[in-house]
């Protein structure tokens, strides 16, 4: 079987339809068919950013409803339960605050989903649908990184299919907790302090004394922050050349191919590394790529470049129409 692994699409169905029809899947007036021996797996960030935010989750979950795609959530999927959920120990307060920052970040989704409305209770009870990972015989899929021993933390917190519960929702939305921290990792990536106390300031202003990391990189702690840094080049040319990455608590535990979406690539897609494929190639701008990995389980590795497909279209408002 082929596995089509699909990138973040954040509301951009258009996109989405476009590749589908580019990989040979047919409407059928009901949801997306795929051909003979292929299946659909959605790597998370269905929604925020585009401009078509309930045709992406209604052509995504027609798929899900008819068991021919499977999909794992992303962090955008877990800070909208969290935007929408009261905190019980904070009265008049939400697990995700409405702060501007996370307002204009959730900004095109409420727009189309009022913030309260039966359609927002009925697309968030959906959202709880969707698994935080997803493991086969042949691959590892999960939005932003593969930690089995934040996963392990996890998973008391969650269904026997690895869906958040309320509770796993309210504990892993408390700051400066193991549950925070391990959801943070498999939904956001691997992070660690910065050497010798330096600082990077971002372009908001913020004060970083953390950094995110290449986690898929061999031989971590013995590399520059330059070289497994995930930041801005902006923010990397206040941290010395020379300095080095230190303590970064991370080994990948699988022999498995792993599959994330999350990281906003750009260019010719590639394996990040020989077991490690991104699949997010910034389809939330106007010019970005909706990507595909075409993975065949019959052998998953070695990962291939030439198994991406990507989709872009410059005008696609007609699309939507010719379903």
């Amino acid at each position: 079987m082929i596995i089509d692994v699909i990138g973040d699409i954040h509301g951009y169905a258009d996109k989405l339809i476009g590749l589908l029809k580019q990989l040979g899947y047919v409407h059928n007036g009901q949801h997306f068919v795929p051909p003979v021996g292929h299946r659909a797996l959605f790597i998370g960030d269905l929604i925020d950013r585009g401009s078509q935010q309930v045709t992406t989750l209604e052509l995504v979950f027609a798929m899900l409803d008819a068991d021919v795609a499977d999909a794992v959530m992303g962090n955008h999927e877990y800070n909208a339960l969290a935007f929408a959920t009261p905190d019980p120990d904070a009265t008049s307060q939400y697990l995700r605050s409405h702060n501007e920052a996370h307002t204009r970040q959730h900004e095109a989704f409420l727009t189309e989903v009022p913030f309260g409305s039966e359609t927002h209770q009925y697309w968030l009870q959906r959202l709880y649908e969707i698994p935080l990972w997803l493991e086969t015989d042949y691959a590892c899929f999960v939005h932003a990184c593969w930690d089995v021993d934040s996963m392990a933390i996890l998973q008391p917190l969650l269904t026997d299919n690895n869906c958040l519960t309320v509770h796993g929702l309210i504990s892993t939305s408390k700051e400066d907790t193991v549950a925070f921290d391990a959801l943070e990792r498999v939904l956001k990536g691997v992070e660690t302090p910065l050497p010798n106390g330096l600082v990077m300031v971002d372009k908001e202003g913020t004060k970083r004394t953390r950094v995110r990391v290449c986690w898929w990189l061999d031989a971590l702690n013995t590399r520059s922050i330059h070289e497994v840094a995930r930041a801005p080049l902006s923010a990397l040319a206040q941290i010395p050349k020379d300095a080095l990455a230190e303590n970064i608590d991370f080994a990948l535990k699988t022999h498995k191919p792993v599959f994330v979406g999350h990281y906003w690539l750009t260019g010719t897609p590639e394996p990040l590394s020989s077991q490690v494929a991104c699949i997010d190639y910034s389809a939330a701008v106007d010019s970005g790529y909706l990507t595909c990995y075409q993975l065949d389980t019959e052998q998953p590795l070695p990962l291939k470049a030439s198994n991406f497909i990507q989709y872009c279209h410059d005008q696609d408002s007609h699309i939507l129409g010719s379903l």
